[in-house]
Protein backbone atom coordinates (compact mmCIF):
# COMPACT_ATOMS: atom_id res chain seq x y z
CA UNK A 1 0.00 0.00 0.00
CA UNK A 2 1.45 3.66 -0.34
CA UNK A 3 2.25 5.67 1.86
CA UNK A 4 -0.47 8.17 0.74
CA UNK A 5 -3.27 5.86 -0.30
CA UNK A 6 -7.07 7.14 -1.41
CA UNK A 7 -9.34 7.63 1.16
CA UNK A 8 -12.07 9.99 2.53
CA UNK A 9 -12.02 12.41 5.34
CA UNK A 10 -15.44 12.93 6.95
CA UNK A 11 -16.07 15.86 9.46
CA UNK A 12 -19.50 17.66 10.51
CA UNK A 13 -19.09 20.35 8.23
CA UNK A 14 -17.01 18.80 5.08
CA UNK A 15 -15.95 15.79 3.46
CA UNK A 16 -12.90 15.40 1.15
CA UNK A 17 -12.90 12.73 -0.80
CA UNK A 18 -10.61 11.66 -3.50
CA UNK A 19 -10.37 13.43 -6.28
CA UNK A 20 -12.10 11.91 -9.36
CA UNK A 21 -12.77 13.61 -13.61
CA UNK A 22 -16.15 13.73 -12.28
CA UNK A 23 -15.39 16.68 -10.39
CA UNK A 24 -15.13 19.03 -13.03
CA UNK A 25 -18.07 20.66 -13.32
CA UNK A 26 -18.33 21.35 -9.01
CA UNK A 27 -14.87 22.28 -9.22
CA UNK A 28 -15.40 24.86 -12.08
CA UNK A 29 -18.76 26.49 -10.06
CA UNK A 30 -16.28 26.63 -7.33
CA UNK A 31 -13.45 28.34 -8.21
CA UNK A 32 -16.13 30.86 -10.68
CA UNK A 33 -17.56 31.70 -7.26
CA UNK A 34 -15.27 34.74 -6.67
CA UNK A 35 -12.81 34.55 -9.86
CA UNK A 36 -10.45 32.78 -7.77
CA UNK A 37 -7.85 32.27 -10.62
CA UNK A 38 -7.88 36.17 -10.85
CA UNK A 39 -5.97 36.48 -7.72
CA UNK A 40 -2.49 36.81 -8.92
CA UNK A 41 -1.21 35.39 -5.96
CA UNK A 42 -2.83 31.85 -6.05
CA UNK A 43 -2.68 29.03 -8.17
CA UNK A 44 -6.28 28.10 -9.11
CA UNK A 45 -7.07 26.82 -12.42
CA UNK A 46 -8.88 28.81 -14.70
CA UNK A 47 -12.65 27.47 -15.87
CA UNK A 48 -10.52 26.20 -18.80
CA UNK A 49 -7.72 24.68 -17.29
CA UNK A 50 -9.21 22.55 -15.03
CA UNK A 51 -9.36 19.24 -16.77
CA UNK A 52 -5.71 19.11 -17.30
CA UNK A 53 -5.33 20.49 -13.82
CA UNK A 54 -7.11 17.23 -12.46
CA UNK A 55 -5.90 14.89 -15.20
CA UNK A 56 -1.99 16.15 -13.97
CA UNK A 57 -3.33 15.75 -9.69
CA UNK A 58 -4.36 12.11 -10.82
CA UNK A 59 -1.06 11.24 -12.65
CA UNK A 60 0.81 12.76 -9.62
CA UNK A 61 -1.26 10.14 -7.35
CA UNK A 62 -0.29 7.29 -9.26
CA UNK A 63 3.39 8.56 -9.01
CA UNK A 64 2.66 8.33 -5.32
CA UNK A 65 3.26 12.15 -4.81
CA UNK A 66 0.29 13.79 -4.02
CA UNK A 67 -3.17 12.90 -2.66
CA UNK A 68 -5.96 15.35 -4.01
CA UNK A 69 -9.20 15.59 -2.65
CA UNK A 70 -11.97 17.44 -3.35
CA UNK A 71 -13.98 18.98 -0.57
CA UNK A 72 -17.84 19.07 -0.50
CA UNK A 73 -19.91 20.49 2.17
CA UNK A 74 -21.63 17.77 3.86
CA UNK A 75 -24.92 19.34 3.89
CA UNK A 76 -25.37 20.21 0.43
CA UNK A 77 -22.80 17.80 -1.51
CA UNK A 78 -22.07 20.71 -3.19
CA UNK A 79 -18.06 20.99 -4.34
CA UNK A 80 -16.58 24.00 -2.53
CA UNK A 81 -12.48 23.45 -3.26
CA UNK A 82 -10.05 21.14 -3.37
CA UNK A 83 -6.96 20.46 -1.24
CA UNK A 84 -4.27 17.97 -1.57
CA UNK A 85 -1.46 15.91 0.25
CA UNK A 86 1.53 16.78 -1.77
CA UNK A 87 5.16 16.88 -2.16
CA UNK A 88 5.09 13.43 -0.20
CA UNK A 89 8.04 11.84 1.22
CA UNK A 90 7.18 8.49 2.46
CA UNK A 91 11.16 7.99 3.51
CA UNK A 92 11.16 10.44 6.25
CA UNK A 93 7.35 10.53 6.79
CA UNK A 94 6.27 13.85 6.00
CA UNK A 95 3.72 15.59 3.52
CA UNK A 96 2.66 19.03 2.64
CA UNK A 97 -0.48 20.37 2.83
CA UNK A 98 -1.21 22.27 -0.20
CA UNK A 99 -2.85 23.66 -3.75
CA UNK A 100 -5.88 24.47 -1.26
CA UNK A 101 -8.53 26.73 -2.81
CA UNK A 102 -12.03 27.28 -1.64
CA UNK A 103 -15.07 29.23 -2.97
CA UNK A 104 -14.56 32.21 -1.81
CA UNK A 105 -18.83 31.51 -0.21
CA UNK A 106 -16.96 28.68 1.79
CA UNK A 107 -14.07 31.37 2.98
CA UNK A 108 -14.36 32.21 6.58
CA UNK A 109 -17.48 29.18 7.50
CA UNK A 110 -15.19 27.02 9.19
CA UNK A 111 -15.11 24.71 5.93
CA UNK A 112 -11.29 25.66 5.48
CA UNK A 113 -10.51 24.93 9.44
CA UNK A 114 -11.67 21.41 9.61
CA UNK A 115 -10.35 20.68 6.31
CA UNK A 116 -6.86 21.36 8.16
CA UNK A 117 -8.40 19.45 11.28
CA UNK A 118 -9.05 16.20 8.96
CA UNK A 119 -5.87 16.17 7.19
CA UNK A 120 -3.35 17.05 9.89
CA UNK A 121 -5.34 14.58 11.69
CA UNK A 122 -4.62 12.04 9.06
CA UNK A 123 -1.30 12.87 8.48
CA UNK A 124 -0.33 12.37 12.24
CA UNK A 125 -2.78 9.51 13.58
CA UNK A 126 -2.72 7.75 10.61
CA UNK A 127 0.61 7.89 8.53
CA UNK A 128 2.59 8.98 11.67
CA UNK A 129 4.23 12.09 10.14
CA UNK A 130 6.90 13.38 12.10
CA UNK A 131 6.10 17.39 10.42
CA UNK A 132 3.40 18.62 7.73
CA UNK A 133 4.86 21.81 5.55
CA UNK A 134 2.02 24.29 4.48
CA UNK A 135 3.57 27.13 1.60
CA UNK A 136 1.89 30.17 0.39
CA UNK A 137 3.35 32.82 -1.50
CA UNK A 138 4.61 36.01 0.17
CA UNK A 139 2.05 38.28 -1.01
CA UNK A 140 -0.65 35.98 -0.03
CA UNK A 141 -1.44 37.95 3.47
CA UNK A 142 -4.94 36.10 4.39
CA UNK A 143 -3.31 32.78 3.63
CA UNK A 144 -0.28 33.39 5.82
CA UNK A 145 -2.30 34.48 8.67
CA UNK A 146 -4.78 31.59 8.00
CA UNK A 147 -1.86 29.03 8.31
CA UNK A 148 -0.22 30.58 11.26
CA UNK A 149 -3.63 30.60 12.62
CA UNK A 150 -3.49 26.87 12.72
CA UNK A 151 -0.30 27.01 15.06
CA UNK A 152 1.76 26.25 12.48
CA UNK A 153 5.54 27.85 12.60
CA UNK A 154 7.24 29.53 9.83
CA UNK A 155 9.99 27.66 8.86
CA UNK A 156 11.43 30.21 6.50
CA UNK A 157 11.50 32.20 3.20
CA UNK A 158 12.08 30.33 -0.34
CA UNK A 159 13.08 33.65 -2.43
CA UNK A 160 12.63 33.28 -5.92
CA UNK A 161 11.06 29.98 -5.63
CA UNK A 162 8.35 29.75 -8.51
CA UNK A 163 7.81 31.20 -11.76
CA UNK A 164 3.49 32.18 -11.77
CA UNK A 165 1.56 31.99 -14.14
CA UNK A 166 1.36 36.03 -15.02
CA UNK A 167 5.04 35.81 -15.26
CA UNK A 168 6.22 36.90 -11.93
CA UNK A 169 8.49 35.66 -9.44
CA UNK A 170 7.15 34.23 -6.14
CA UNK A 171 8.30 33.96 -2.86
CA UNK A 172 7.60 31.05 -1.04
CA UNK A 173 7.04 31.25 2.60
CA UNK A 174 7.28 27.89 4.40
CA UNK A 175 5.18 26.83 7.25
CA UNK A 176 4.84 23.52 9.39
CA UNK A 177 3.35 21.54 12.27
CA UNK A 178 5.41 18.79 14.24
CA UNK A 179 4.04 16.05 15.76
CA UNK A 180 4.99 17.25 19.54
CA UNK A 181 2.68 20.60 18.75
CA UNK A 182 -0.33 17.99 16.77
CA UNK A 183 -2.11 17.80 20.40
CA UNK A 184 -2.57 21.43 20.98
CA UNK A 185 -3.08 22.59 17.19
CA UNK A 186 -5.89 19.96 17.06
CA UNK A 187 -7.68 21.16 20.66
CA UNK A 188 -7.52 24.53 19.34
CA UNK A 189 -8.76 23.63 15.87
CA UNK A 190 -11.40 21.70 17.74
CA UNK A 191 -12.31 25.09 19.50
CA UNK A 192 -12.41 27.48 16.31
CA UNK A 193 -14.79 24.59 14.85
CA UNK A 194 -17.33 24.63 18.07
CA UNK A 195 -17.62 28.66 17.41
CA UNK A 196 -18.91 27.91 13.83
Amino acid sequence: MAFVDAVTLTGNLVELRPLTADDHDGLVAAASDGELWKLGYTSVPRPEDMRAVIAGFRQQYDAGETMPFTVRRRDTGQVVGLTTFCHVDADNRRVEIGYTWFARSAQRTGVNTESKLLLLGHAFERLDCIAVELRTHWLNHPSRRAIERLGAKQDGVLRSHQIMRDGTVRDTVVFSIIRSEWPAVASELRRRLAEH
